[in-house]
């Protein structure tokens, strides 16, 4: 089935188009090298082989993305767990809209859980065209089920831009059958206060049909917490945090957002765990018809974040910063004197790390003490509603 013409700048690729993209991809040397190093363990022809066999977008996430994803974890975490009890029809495809801490891998690891938790398909993927930084990575992003979000667009554009995705992403639903994920806010929450914005909800009310409520409920959306013991960019995020301190105007460059996407897929991330909270769908039949617009939308962004704060997955390190951060101890029954020092030394080693000119020690150890922090404030916040 071809996907219509209006799309064709965002959408993944359709089967039909896979092979003349593999053979693209198989020509590149960038991509060449890139598999090198992902893949050591196998010559790049056997490589281009197994991928010109592949028929679908699914095949081939189930080929090469499943176990590279699953050697990621084995090598670089101490498991993933997801709980999905709330999903009573895993047929349905539906909209996972989560809290967002790594560029790549956030995704990635809520892809191949479902296929691991009994769900038929994996999702579409909304990505950043920022982050589309070489030709091959846009193709590739493109192959493992990513649409586009243009945030370089021209202020102009941008409406344009949006209901055109909102549209794509109700299509893809309705008619593709396919899961989505999206973040519940543009780029991720350097901090870990992890808030949606009203602008996604905005957005996604653009497509479909009927009132705002239903064009919502077309989307069958899933507020889902992601929880990582540890965040493999913490010290890039603190390092972010104190140039955008010291230097007027600064941005990160794509070298940046490349060490990021390295970082967070190779580095350390301990246990990590997807929690679904129930559909959206029955509660959204619980508001008002008469409220107005920007009431619904901050209600339903209220409503979204209470549901994925009150699903964390909290770890001893997070109570130890919490400690930490407030001075106190507070939280001391749920972290082993042995467990703080170990988030003590942990700590220690994440600032070491900080590469700018003059460190502002304190400042960076109060910036990671809070990314771990702020998910118990949140959780405690959200429990008490």
């Amino acid at each position: 089935m071809r996907t219509p013409e209006e799309f064709d700048e965002i959408r993944p690729y359709d089967p039909e188009e896979l092979p003349a993209v593999f053979e693209e991809l198989i020509a590149d040397p960038e991509f060449r090298a890139v598999a090198g190093l992902v893949v050591p363990d196998m010559p790049y022809e056997e490589i281009c082989a197994r991928l010109r066999r592949c028929r679908t977008s699914l095949e081939v996430q189930q080929t090469f993305f499943h176990p590279l994803l699953h050697g990621i974890l084995d090598k670089h975490s101490d498991g993933l767990t997801m709980e999905c009890s709330l999903i009573t029809d895993k047929r349905i495809p539906h909209t996972f809209i989560t809290n967002h801490r790594d560029i790549v891998m956030d995704a990635a690891f809520l892809s191949i859980s479902l296929l691991d938790y009994g769900f038929d398909n994996t999702l579409e993927i909304a990505i950043g065209d920022n982050l589309l930084i070489r030709p091959w990575i846009k193709k590739l992003v493109r192959v493992n089920k990513s649409f586009i979000v243009q945030r370089s667009a021209g202020i102009r554009q941008m409406l344009a831009s949006s209901a055109r995705m909102s549209k794509y992403m109700h299509y893809a639903i309705a008619v593709k059958h396919e899961n989505i994920w999206i973040a519940q806010r543009e780029g991720r929450a350097k901090d870990s206060d992890d808030r949606t914005q009203d602008a996604i909800l905005k957005m996604m009310a653009m497509g479909g049909e009927g009132t705002v409520t239903e064009r919502l409920k077309q989307l069958n959306l899933v507020p889902t917490a992601l929880s990582y013991e540890y965040d493999p960019c913490d010290y890039l995020k603190a390092q972010e945090f104190q140039q955008k301190r010291d230097i007027k105007n600064f941005k990160k460059s794509p070298a940046d957002d490349l060490a990021n996407m390295q970082t967070g897929i190779f580095g350390y991330k301990g246990r990590i765990c997807f929690r679904m909270a129930s559909p959206l769908n029955d509660w959204l039949d619980t508001l008002p018809a008469d409220m107005p617009k920007t009431e619904l939308f901050t209600t339903i962004a209220a409503h979204i974040d209470r549901e994925i704060h009150r699903n964390y997955q909290l770890y001893p390190g997070n109570y130890a910063a919490a400690d930490m951060l407030n001075g106190g101890h507070d939280f001391a029954h749920h972290y082993t004197p042995e467990e703080k020092a170990r988030f003590e030394a942990y700590l220690e080693s994440r600032i070491e790390k900080v590469v700018v000119p003059q460190p502002d020690t304190a400042f960076l150890r109060e910036r990671i003490l809070t990314m771990y922090a702020n998910p118990v404030f949140n959780h405690i916040a959200a429990t008490r509603q």
